[in-house]
């Protein structure tokens, strides 16, 4: 491979999240990346850093142009005045329910979803709606292994209340690219019943080789007029911590009252290397195209692993992030009141030094289940493995 994927990076002691905010020696849960930033990015940084001068810096046309360019691949075709730079996805979707729902509104959500979902709807002081997915266990297609419930997602959308949707897409963490068809399905019952839907689409270029998502935006026009999409670099490209994103809309409308609302909430001022990376970033598909290989590959490995070495655990199918999606229902459990998969976390963690996100934070029908991170060189991920197998085998026999 051209590009360095291999290399053990020590990561300790630079006031890293996944690092050295806890201490566990096989830390798999946040979603940050143990690779080297895409050469492009690194250099882009070196030259700011080495400039000398951190002083403001303001949001220019040529990131705008980065994302229109990128973006075409998808069959999505962006226009500047349809787009707004802001610090990060989730400061955006702040921003949006600030903007588009008042105080005791409801927010929808699909679950099991990305947890801080939860917190930023309940923190805005609205109401939570889950429209929970179906999960199928004895289904080995990601095209059945999660669906939709349709039906309840119209009864949700009739209560007046319901105000906006957050769609994860590709979801976080089932790891499941929506088609078209769901896509269009969601469109249409939230057209009819007056909501807005807003795309969290962070991990869209984290697909598996040769497969690509579908943006909610590239829908027919009049299906997803009234749709609001949050995009980055970040996930694709493990830069979260230069804090740089785009949101973007054909709703004249929309547009205006987020761009007022994004100013009121400071969240539309970029830092001094965000934009140079986020340009950099988007010239690196060649990096990009090798990361999804490796990947990939992981994946295999978990799965096989898992078949071989702990068949009680199964791999719930996906073809996008690099979130694994542990189905751990099979393993006898106690009862516990905060969840069985808050108790499996905190016992491998406490018995073999495995930190892997509990399902039960991802919604209620998450709690049979673990998420990994396997966004790592493969020695770090087999020694991940190997202490997993340690562990469910103590857990079991303890």
């Amino acid at each position: 491979m051209k590009y360095n994927f291999d290399s053990i990076i020590d990561r300790k002691n630079t006031n890293s999240l996944k690092w050295d905010l806890f201490d566990d020696e096989y830390p798999m849960w946040v979603a940050d990346m143990d690779f080297y930033a895409a050469p492009l990015i690194y250099e882009s940084v070196n030259r700011k850093a080495s400039h000398g001068v951190y002083a403001y810096s303001f949001v220019n046309d040529k990131i705008f142009d980065s994302y229109i360019n990128w973006w075409k691949r998808y069959g999505l075709a962006m226009k500047r005045e349809e787009l707004l730079f802001a610090t990060g996805v989730m400061p955006s979707i702040t921003s949006i329910i600030r903007a588009f729902t008042d105080i005791g509104d409801n927010v929808l959500i699909q679950t099991p979803v990305y947890h801080v979902f939860f917190y930023v709807i309940e923190d805005n002081s609205r109401n939570v709606v889950e429209n929970q997915l179906i999960y199928d266990p004895s289904s080995n297609d990601v095209e059945t292994a999660y669906t939709i419930d349709f039906d309840d997602l119209e009864e949700k959308f009739k209560d007046p209340k319901t105000k906006l949707m957050l769609l994860c897409n590709p979801h976080n963490p089932v790891g499941k690219i929506w088609d078209e068809e769901s896509l269009e399905k969601i469109a249409d019952l939230a057209n009819k019943h007056n909501v807005i839907v807003v795309s969290d689409e962070i991990h869209c270029d984290l697909t598996d080789p040769n497969l690509k998502y579908v943006p909610f935006a590239s829908l027919d026009e009049e299906l997803s007029n009234k749709s609001i999409t949050c995009i980055s670099p970040s996930k694709t490209f493990n830069i979260a911590g230069l804090q740089s994103s785009a949101v973007f809309t054909r709703n004249k409308e929309l547009y205006e009252i987020l761009e007022k609302q994004l100013a009121i909430d400071c969240f539309n001022h970029p830092n001094i290397f965000s934009i140079d990376a986020t340009i950099a970033a988007y010239k690196s598909e060649d990096w990009l195209n090798e990361l999804r290989e490796v990947l990939f590959e992981n994946k295999m490995i978990v799965d096989e692993f898992l078949k071989n070495e702990i068949p009680e655990i199964k791999l719930v199918p996906a073809n996008a992030t690099y979130l694994l999606w542990l189905d751990c229902s099979q393993i006898n459990r106690e009862d516990h009141e905060d969840g069985f998969s808050n108790e499996l976390s905190e016992f491998l963690r406490e018995n073999v030094g495995l930190f892997l996100s509990p399902g039960v934070q991802f919604g209620q029908n998450g709690d049979d289940f673990l998420r990994m991170n396997i966004a790592c060189p493969q020695e770090l991920l087999l020694e991940g493995l190997n202490a997993l197998k340690i562990g469910i085998e103590k857990y079991k026999n303890k």
